[in-house]
């Protein structure tokens, strides 16, 4: 079949509907395959490139896309060839699988169309069809790096077929798939750790003394351990300057920016340049949603933050502006909304919705178990208009709750 736009889009269409993935059908149909058996046969499948290319593997519930990116644009700013593997993607399926760019529609039609005899034989999700892509794209760009973002935990993750990582990371732990990692903080901690490899550094972003003791019984003596937090890596003496220029805002990066240095600082790289990459991450990486600034007047700040660990912080930080506030939300009927509700501002306006999904919780029923007055919009650009119209030019509006509903907000400000 030749390559055009309408035959690529044609195939996605068909992969999204024919393969069942956890952005679209949640933990549910086999889009949730845990264990590594058809993942290693795809990697013998194509050649093995999962052994290609030095490869940083980063697991964690919260911030580990922002550094999977911080770490990604500050390489790259480096003059290497960098690889990026992240989910889910917010506007297109490409952002999933960069190489100093995204990766090309030619290619994805190419290996996808010639792949998919096997695909369907073996059963395989989407999500270990994209890391297949992934690892496939990289080994045949000739990465200098590649960051691999995991999917759900670890240990039982597609991407954990990597063999020999250069570093491994853990970004923090909190209270999210209890249904699947287990339902205390060191239980999730151990899926998370499943990643680390025997001689291969292990960093960890942020430790708590329940999930300590479980990273540092895993590393024992099979590899060395980092904590970030007790890092102090050449360039975080400057942290202040760096914070207050990085075109990712939120006042998590803070933990974040730690975290990607410390890892640089393990890795051996101390070129002034990574700065420059860490600053611009956002614009460099084409990053969207993670606090992320859509207009200024009224300000508009769009931030996928979908458990009560990531937005505990985004509504702490949103009461600090102590302005008149709007939260444009909607969140996922699987996420523990009980205890999102305690942690929302009492004094913000707020509209409800539900993005186009069947995983939504319907608007109606978060109004309702909310308690207190609030507006209810299904669709989720009729929220967002509402919420502009309610606006003064002093007032925040904050859209968020759920990628999907980022996601369909994006379009209105582009």
């Amino acid at each position: 079949m030749e390559f055009s736009l309408d035959a690529y889009n044609s195939l996605l269409e068909d992969i999204f509907r024919r393969f069942p993935s956890v952005q679209k059908d949640g933990f549910t149909s086999g889009a949730y395959k845990p264990g590594l058996d058809r993942m290693l046969a795809f990697d013998r499948y194509l050649g093995y490139p999962s052994r290609q290319f030095k490869s940083i593997h980063i697991a964690g519930t919260n911030g580990k896309g922002s550094v999977a990116n911080l770490l990604s644009s500050a390489l790259q700013s480096c003059g290497f060839k960098t690889g990026l593997f992240t989910s889910p993607h917010i506007l297109d399926f490409r952002e999933r699988i960069r190489v100093n760019g995204l990766i090309p529609m030619e290619y994805v039609f190419e290996q996808l169309t010639s792949w998919m005899p096997w695909i369907e034989e073996n059963d395989l999700s989407f999500f270990e069809i994209t890391t297949g892509l992934a690892f496939k794209y990289f080994a045949d760009s000739s990465v200098d790096y590649a960051v691999i973002e995991t999917g759900l935990g670890g240990r039982l993750d597609s991407t954990n077929i990597l063999e020999r990582p250069i570093l491994t990371i853990v970004t923090s732990i909190g209270l999210d798939h209890m249904a699947f990692l287990g339902d205390t903080l060191p239980q999730i901690a151990s899926e998370k750790a499943g990643i680390f490899k025997e001689g291969v550094p292990a960093l960890i972003g942020e430790a708590l003394p329940e999930t300590r003791q479980v990273f540092q019984a895993k590393a024992n003596s099979f590899c060395p351990l980092f904590f970030a937090q007790e890092m102090f890596p050449p360039f975080w003496v400057r942290r202040e300057d760096i914070l207050s220029a990085m075109d990712l805002g939120a006042e998590v990066q803070r933990k974040n920016l730690r975290t990607t240095l410390s890892a640089l600082d393990i890795l051996g790289i101390h070129d002034e340049r990574v700065l420059d990459g860490i600053i611009h991450t956002a614009r460099n990486m084409d990053f969207h949603g993670r606090w992320e600034l859509l207009q200024k007047e009224p300000l508009v700040i769009a931030d996928i933050g979908h458990n009560a660990h990531a937005l505990r912080h985004n509504f702490a930080q949103l009461k600090a502006f102590n302005r008149p506030l709007i939260i444009v939300y909607g969140i996922m009927a699987d996420k523990d909304l009980d205890a999102i509700i305690p942690l929302m501002p009492r004094d913000a306006t707020y509209i409800f919705t539900s993005p186009a999904t069947p995983r939504a919780l319907p608007a109606l029923e978060i109004a309702n178990r909310f308690g207190r007055p609030a507006a209810v919009i299904g669709n989720v650009q009729d929220a967002v208009k509402k919420a502009m119209e309610l606006a003064t030019p002093d007032t925040v509006i904050y859209i968020g709750g759920s990628t999907f509903v980022v996601s369909e907000a994006l379009p209105l400000f582009e």
